[in-house]
């Protein structure tokens, strides 16, 4: 049976009426059924129920306003971000990391110098999908806030629009008090090729939390093996083998022949993950001085070891 598309505008009109029930019950129901049609008609009947009496109505039409995308389901979704139930807030963050319009950024903007952290916190969420360079601004603001939680999605704005200028904020939060805000920051380092984002990624590999550490390793791989391929080395060592995976597979992309005897040393771990890492990491970095390691592991029990091994050494044969 083919279903035909929702578009029977008495079935709008019905659903309107429900929605003004007095039993919340049913507003809900027509809320969901609302947002099943995916007609843009329903968004300004859901988005007039954001501000119900019932905080269970309100929770629907928030989770339903993500089905849609455009500067009024924002707008209602930014009433609702500002909601007295957490819930409802909750939902209304979700809803608005869908957006992909951005246009939708317009009434998200006015948000980012909000007095409530939850507030912002959403609001630059939304903003950092829709990728508006006029959020530049805003995000580099944020980044000061006093809230961890608003400060790295403010991160995560600035690190979408890969802005050179912003290059500087950026680098002053890698070394911020909070360590998930320090390893966003070092992921947003990811677009810049400059010096001053390779010193701090350098610096970063230092940091006393091991997540940080990790995501340093891993951005370092984009640059030329130079000056990053010893403290990348050094990394070998880390008590965290995630860590030494990273840095395993920066080494490789950099084709760190000097790597070549630390990495080998890898194939010897208990992790199959990193042994893993270091075969397929021989395998890019092709010297001949790496076939007595690989060559000692043929017969690892893990398969994938295995099929990393075989393709290394057809790389250097």
């Amino acid at each position: 049976m083919v279903f035909e598309p929702f578009e029977d505008e008495s079935d709008l009109e019905s659903l309107s009426d429900k929605l003004s029930d007095p039993d919340p019950a049913v507003r809900r129901v027509a809320v969901m059924d609302l947002a099943d049609t995916a007609d843009p008609e329903a968004i300004p009947l859901i988005a007039g129920v954001i501000t119900d009496d019932s905080p269970e109505v309100r929770l629907q039409a928030a989770i339903a306003l993500g089905e849609f995308d455009g500067i009024e389901a924002a707008t209602a979704l930014c009433k609702a971000l500002q909601d007295s139930d957490s819930k409802v807030v909750q939902a209304a963050t979700d809803s608005l990391s869908e957006l992909k319009d951005p246009d939708a950024a317009d009434p998200l903007l006015d948000l980012t110098g909000h007095t409530n952290p939850k507030v912002r916190e959403g609001a630059l969420l939304g903003l950092k999908q829709l990728r508006r360079p006029e959020a530049l601004a805003n995000g580099v603001e944020a980044m000061k806030d006093p809230v961890a939680a608003v400060r790295i999605q403010a991160v995560g704005v600035v690190g979408y629009l890969k802005a050179e200028e912003a290059l500087p904020a950026l680098i002053a939060c890698c070394r911020d008090e909070d360590a998930e805000v320090r390893r966003t920051s070092v992921g947003a380092l990811a677009f810049s090729k400059s010096s001053h984002a390779k010193d701090a990624l350098l610096a970063s590999l230092k940091d006393e939390n091991w997540a940080v550490r990790e995501i340093a390793a891993e951005v370092l791989g984009r640059f030329a093996v130079g000056t990053s391929a010893e403290p990348l080395i050094a990394l070998l060592d880390d008590p965290y083998w995630q860590v030494r995976v990273k840095a395993v597979r920066s080494l490789g992309k950099q084709r760190a022949v000097k790597a070549v005897a630390r990495i080998g040393a890898q194939l010897g771990e208990p992790v199959s993950n990193l042994r893993k890492e270091a075969a397929a990491a021989l395998g890019e970095i092709a010297d001949r001085s790496a076939l007595p390691h690989l060559e000692n592991l043929v017969d690892d029990p893990d398969p994938d070891v295995r099929k990393n091994v075989r393709w290394a050494l057809t790389q250097i044969e």
